[in-house]
């Protein structure tokens, strides 16, 4: 291999672990948020719950970052693979970063998918990309999943609150401040198990149009590489997302933080099984939005909701857009 390219793939594995490590500080709210705003955890405990079970999580399973590899496009080999690569970390992180500032709760997931697409078109067009994959594994689930977290959360608060109806309401939230420590750490590990893949997926297909893998199989020591960056990014916490969605959406109770953990812990682990790579944000905001519409709608802060809806929709474009500019200039020097 010439030792330009093999610089090159190091520099876009390089950027891949950024990526994660910004994924995991961008996303830290999504793990955590709840369980801080309801004091059942310190800041400090919960950062480092979190990452330890992110890490376990991101050992689950490759169902995702084969998705991620292979069922959005298909990319050339050699140096314009690895440009495409380059352009769709460039992309996300971009996205990342603005919405990182802004405090807003993006996805990470459609930042890198919607980063990968936007290059794939910069450089072939439309023809590469693999229409059934981007609409099954990516279009459905961005519809769906806040729905079902929304349908769920609100569910799993009405009977919760149904079945301890009578409880004395400062001994159930304690109860439930207790079990929010599980919750939580479900909700991590799940995250893990979903986000820490696409990481793994995106290195693999550089490997792949590097030569260095005949096909996207999952090497151990990228799995190591993107378990190890997304902690360390979680670690380093994300102070101003925690803030947007521990209290701005809805003011929680230990009550509503462990209905809406579980209900976005279940669907996330569900979907990593599937090899579906769905927004942890999108689950987490919109399980607290229905766990917090349960008891009346007036609850949740719908001008914030709105805000991160319109995140939401922009996401894919922007980082798209970005990723496209990036592999413009890309193409043009290397």
């Amino acid at each position: 291999m010439p030792e330009g390219f093999t610089l090159l793939l190091v520099a876009v594995l390089g950027l891949a672990v950024v990526f994660d490590y910004i994924n995991g500080f961008h996303d830290t709210a999504n793990a955590i948020a709840t369980s801080v705003s309801t004091r059942a955890l310190s800041p400090q405990r919960a950062i480092a719950l979190s990452a330890t079970a992110n890490f376990v999580g991101a050992l689950s399973g490759t169902a995702v970052a084969k998705t991620i590899a292979s069922g959005i496009a298909s990319t050339p080999d050699g140096a314009e693979g690895q440009i495409i690569v380059a352009a769709a970390l460039i992309g996300a992180i971009t996205w990342n970063l603005i919405t990182w500032r802004l405090g807003i709760p993006s996805s990470s997931s459609h930042a890198l998918i919607g980063g990968l697409i936007g290059a794939v078109v910069a450089w072939g067009g439309t023809d590469p990309l693999k229409a059934d994959g981007i609409v099954n594994k990516v279009i459905i689930p961005l519809v769906s999943s806040p729905i079902i977290g929304i349908i769920v959360g609100f569910s799993l608060m009405v009977v919760i609150l149904n079945v301890f109806r009578r409880a004395n309401p400062r001994l159930l939230n304690e109860r439930f401040r207790r079990l929010q420590i599980l919750s939580a750490t479900y909700m991590a590990f799940a995250h893990g198990s979903n986000d820490a893949q696409k990481t793994m997926g995106i290195m693999t297909l550089a490997l792949v149009a590097a030569g260095v893998l005949a096909e996207p199989v999952v090497p151990l020591w990228v799995i190591l590489i993107a378990a190890s960056a997304i902690s360390l990014g979680t670690a380093a916490g994300g102070w101003r997302i925690i803030n947007t969605m521990g209290q701005r959406v809805v003011k929680l109770d230990p009550v509503h933080g462990f209905a809406a953990e579980t209900t976005a812990a279940t669907i996330i682990f569900g979907a990593s099984q599937l090899g579906v790579p769905v927004s942890t944000t999108h689950v987490i905001s919109s399980a607290i939005m229905g766990v917090g519409s349960s008891e009346r709608l007036s609850a949740v802060r719908w001008g914030v909701a709105g805000n991160i809806i319109i995140a939401w929709v922009l996401t894919l474009p922007a980082s798209g857009a970005v990723a496209w500019l990036a592999w413009e200039i890309l193409s043009r020097i290397l």
